[in-house]
């Protein structure tokens, strides 16, 4: 893995039109815009695979969009090799769609019905006028679906996705995004559509190619348990926010967050010996458009406590490479913060 930034993303924030309520519209109130995204940073390395873990409405799809260059930031920047995408117009655009592709969640709705699979393959390649001969065009094409998996190829060119299961069209999926040579892939839930006994195979093809290619991957995911073995690194996101962040070994072992810790106790565990008590947290996230004071995941917190309504914690760190954002934290050492009245709660210990 390359220590050179292939991506960087620094104080993204996106922002929607909100939806007036009957309320807003009787006091002619303008109704709130929808924060969906609100100030996250990360960074990401060739070859590495980085995981953004949350509930849905928490603004992960939101932030591979805007990483796609499909809808411009409210504020903050997106750098790509050091290239801002939302200054990128005309060519310059052209040429970032050559470099950043998308693996959709649903293959089923995401590939042409009445198009063979190696016209699937071959379209991006005549959008961007990559190949330079016929000749060129078929190897180009045969050699993204060697690498994703759909070998030989000769064998799949001619199909219809009808005439695939759900793990190939999703194979078929990957090498469409693969035969423009990309430098960054982000998966949006790529396989939650998919038979539990094929999620393996398609998610070890995603970290094989990041490895083996230099690709750097952003796996968009709700679960967990999906990407343990696959993630080099994991944000966890929250009501727009990353509320942690760090090595995956580090955040599953170690979470300390509340919201991760919640996320990984429903975990299921191999070994029957070991007992999980699942931490169910109460309510549903709320409107991203009337954000709660001071931390946002405090009216869920099972170890909220007086300061939590009130003020707003930031990242600190709490390992190497590991930050988390709860005033349960302080300074970072893993002290908790006292309340108003100079006392510890008891739930940090």
């Amino acid at each position: 893995m390359s220590d050179a930034t292939l991506l960087s993303v620094e104080g993204l924030v996106k922002e929607f039109p909100g939806h007036t309520s009957l309320a807003d519209w009787v006091r002619r109130r303008p109704a709130p815009p929808v924060r969906a995204v609100d100030g996250i940073s990360f960074e990401l390395r060739p070859g590495e695979v980085l995981a953004l873990v949350g509930e849905s409405g928490c603004g992960k799809t939101t932030t591979g969009n805007l990483l796609m260059g499909l809808l411009p930031p409210t504020a903050g920047r997106v750098m790509l090799d050091g290239q801002e995408v939302g200054e990128l117009s005309g060519r310059g655009l052209q040429r970032l769609r050559r470099r950043v592709q998308m693996v959709f969640q649903d293959p089923y709705e995401s590939l042409n019905p009445r198009m063979r699979v190696g016209d699937i393959v071959a379209e991006p390649l005549r959008v961007h006028r990559v190949a330079s001969s016929p000749a060129d065009l078929r190897d180009r094409v045969a050699r993204a679906l060697t690498s994703a998996g759909l070998a030989p190829p000769e064998a799949y060119v001619h199909r219809f996705p009808f005439e695939m299961s759900g793990g190939q069209r999703q194979r078929v999926v990957i090498a469409a995004a693969l035969a423009l040579e990309p430098s960054l892939l982000v998966a949006d839930e790529p396989v939650s559509m998919l038979d539990v006994s094929i999620r393996a195979e398609i998610l070890n093809l995603l970290s094989a190619l990041a490895k083996e290619q230099g690709i750097g991957v952003v796996m968009i995911t709700h679960d967990l348990s999906t990407i343990a073995a696959y993630a080099d690194r994991i944000a966890v996101m929250y009501l727009g926010r990353i509320v942690e962040h760090g090595p995956t070994r580090q955040v599953l072992t170690d979470p300390q967050h509340p919201y991760a810790r919640a996320l990984l106790s429903v975990v299921p565990v191999p070994d029957p010996s070991v007992r999980r008590t699942p931490v169910i947290l109460s309510g549903e996230t709320p409107d991203p458009s009337r954000i709660p004071p001071g931390c946002r995941f405090h009216p869920r917190c099972p170890v909220a406590f007086d300061r939590c309504p009130h003020v707003d914690p930031q990242l600190v760190e709490v390992g190497e490479d590991h930050q988390a954002a709860c005033l349960l934290l302080g300074d970072g050492t893993g002290r908790a913060t006292p309340n108003s009245e100079g006392e510890v709660p008891e739930s940090a210990g």
